[in-house]
Formats: structure tokens, sequence, C-alpha cells
């Protein structure tokens, strides 16, 4: 193998020819968040848009795929999107910046416009980020959802990065639960604009 500068960022080989707990400590050196929760592949994928990046959260959050990855607080920090069409849902839900916030209790309506909240949140549910067909606006995607492997809707998959692209266009918020009160993991979640009573 050359040899290479300490400078140079790894390879992806490179990266995949380490243990867990060194990904995992290399991805925390980096300002990777929740690390502790990722899969082997998930590590290497974020240190890679790391390193095209430039090495902040910013510019990986920028980089082709880098949606939703750790770190992705979207534009607004994962704060909710307020105006004249906020509903009392979004009012009276516990706002979560960060996957690290727990709710504070079985079945407690949660909102947030993070990124890597959402990601995160449809990924452990098995959902893919989708528009419903016939929805869409020229160029534009229509009604956002996840497959969560249902047949109940005409849904195309697209991409997380084309998903928030538009989920931040229309200035939408992410209302959802982690667990129904019997304390069973919930699919329940509602996209609302602030601007308008019909996201």
């Amino acid at each position: 193998m050359a040899t290479r500068g300490s400078g140079d960022p790894p390879t992806e080989d490179e990266l995949r020819e380490l243990k867990v707990d060194e990904l995992r400590e290399r991805a925390k050196e980096a300002g990777v968040e929740s690390t502790s929760s990722m899969r082997k592949d998930e590590l290497v994928e974020a240190l890679l848009s790391r390193a095209e990046g430039g090495g902040t959260a910013a510019q990986a959050s920028a980089g082709e795929g880098a949606a939703g990855r750790p770190g992705d607080a979207g534009p607004d920090e994962g704060r909710l999107r307020t105006g004249d069409e906020t509903s009392s849902s979004v009012k009276y839900s516990q706002e979560v910046t960060s996957p690290d916030e727990e709710p504070e209790r079985e079945g407690r309506s949660l909102a947030t416009t993070s990124h890597e909240v959402i990601r995160q949140w449809a990924e452990e549910r098995g959902g893919v980020p989708a528009t419903v067909e016939g929805t869409e606006h020229g160029d534009h995607l229509g009604v956002l959802r996840f497959d969560f492997g249902g047949e109940s809707e005409r849904l195309r998959h697209v991409s997380w990065d084309e998903w928030f692209e538009t989920f931040d266009a229309r200035r939408l918020n992410f209302l959802y639960q982690e667990t129904r009160k019997d304390g069973n993991q919930s699919t329940f979640f509602r996209l609302e604009s602030p601007d308008r009573e019909d996201a």
C-alpha cells in the first residue's frame, strides 16, 4: 500500500478494515453524535461524509447523501417552525432537537425539524422516504410519506436528500410518537406547516 500523508482522508476500504469500536472513536473525534447506536456501515458513511465535507457537521450535511446523518439538525437546528397557522398539536407537543432527548412519558406527542431525528425514527421502523404518486407539482415532490411496507397508497421511493429538501422548502414540522401509551413502538407521524392548514 502506498504511503499516505497524515492529513489525507481515509479511504472507504481503510475504514472498513477497522473494528466498530475504533470507528466509533474516530467518529466522536470528527464530531459525529450518537455513535453508540450506529452500525458499522453508518459509521463508515458518517466518517466519509466528514472527510468529503472538510470535517464539519455543516459541510457534511450539505454533501450528497448526507441528509439526516448524525449531526444533521437541519437548517432550523431541530427547532419548530411557527407561523399564523401553527396548530395546537404543535404547540402542545414536546419539542425534540436531538436523538438523545427522551419522551417525557409513553405516548407523548413529539415534534421536531431535525433531519437526524426524523431519519433515525423512520429507519428504526423500517421506513423508506417516499412521495405519493400523482401529487407532484411539476418537478417538485408531492405529499411526503414513509413507506413502512404497507400497500395502502401509491408510494414512490425518493432519496433522503429529496425528501428533506422538500420538507425544508415547505417549512414543515414533523409530529410523531416514539411509543403508544401502552409502550409499544408507534409509527404515527404527521407533517404540518405553520404557514397553511394543509401540509
